[in-house]
């Protein structure tokens, strides 16, 4: 009785292989995405990456009293941990929430470049830092970023070199993210200077997403630094109305001039990068 079952079973799978076709892209995975989020936190920086395999980096937490804002909205993205923390550097308006964010979630791993500062804004973080019993790694050029996610390759690409204790901006952390085709580079308030010796050392090449340097100085994202990293599209962090008059008509003119598409928190709302490692799609909190 078992084998007239059997074959029963083979011609009732081959007359539905006929109806129903087996589609094999159906049966292939689709590539998991990399989603980055350049959260509207005013006049300042903070930008959240959830990496294909659901590592958690953050990168910046906007100004002391922003930290809340980033919390909630890290909460609001199920976030409960971070492997990995970035003070791009120690200037207020980046570092100043992240001692709330420490407060909040267990994080795994901080980088930092070596240079410090007197604000109570870097105290606050360094206090953090402490409570955790974490030790700030630092952050420079060709130190390439352990995570658990092997999909991605993160890599610090600035500060090439030490800068003046003055020169806070140049000693912006850059970070280089590539997933497959896609490229990112954040770049804190990396100036001129920070941009001349990454071109020196061969570092900037084509990328899809640039996080514009300093909100959109006229001191950053000089014309040499563009022409290589040739940005598809080009995210500003910055504040409505800010009294640096940022981001300034240079650096729209120059962005405008390699044709990059611009977005602007002060404009949009927070902004969501999302990369399937070869298409990258754009979504905004207004339209």
């Amino acid at each position: 009785m078992k084998k007239p079952f059997k074959l029963f079973s083979l011609i009732a799978f081959g007359v539905s292989s006929l109806i129903y076709p087996i589609n094999s892209s159906d049966a292939a995975t689709k590539p998991k995405p990399m989603t980055v989020h350049f959260i509207n936190v005013d006049q300042g920086d903070a930008t959240y990456i959830k990496t294909p395999n659901g590592d958690d980096i953050l990168i910046d937490a906007g100004n002391k009293g922003k930290g809340d804002e980033v919390v909630a909205y890290l909460k609001k993205q199920k976030v409960d941990d971070i492997e990995l923390m970035i003070s791009s550097h120690p200037d207020a308006d980046h570092v100043g929430g992240l001692d709330e964010v420490l407060a909040a979630f267990k994080v795994e791993a901080v980088y930092a470049p070596k240079v410090s500062h007197t604000t109570q804004a870097y105290k606050d973080f360094l206090s953090a830092v402490k409570r955790e019993k974490l030790t700030i790694k630092t952050a420079k050029a060709d130190v390439q970023v352990a995570l658990k996610d092997k999909s991605i390759k993160a890599k610090f690409i600035a500060p090439v070199k030490e800068y003046a204790k003055t020169d806070l901006n140049n000693w912006s952390a850059v970070l280089h993210i590539n997933y497959n085709k896609n490229n990112f580079l954040f770049t804190g308030d990396a100036e001129a200077q920070s941009e001349k010796d990454m071109i020196a050392k061969k570092f900037i090449s084509k990328v899809d997403v640039l996080k514009v340097g300093h909100h959109g100085s006229k001191d950053s994202s000089t014309q040499a630094f563009l022409n290589l990293a040739k940005p598809t599209y080009s995210i500003i962090s910055v504040g409505a109305k800010n009294s640096y008059k940022h981001p300034t008509t240079e650096t729209l003119s120059r962005l405008t001039k390699i044709k990059s598409k611009i977005y602007r928190t002060d404009q949009k709302g927070t902004i969501k990068v999302v990369s399937d490692g070869q298409k990258i799609t754009i979504t905004t909190e207004k339209k």
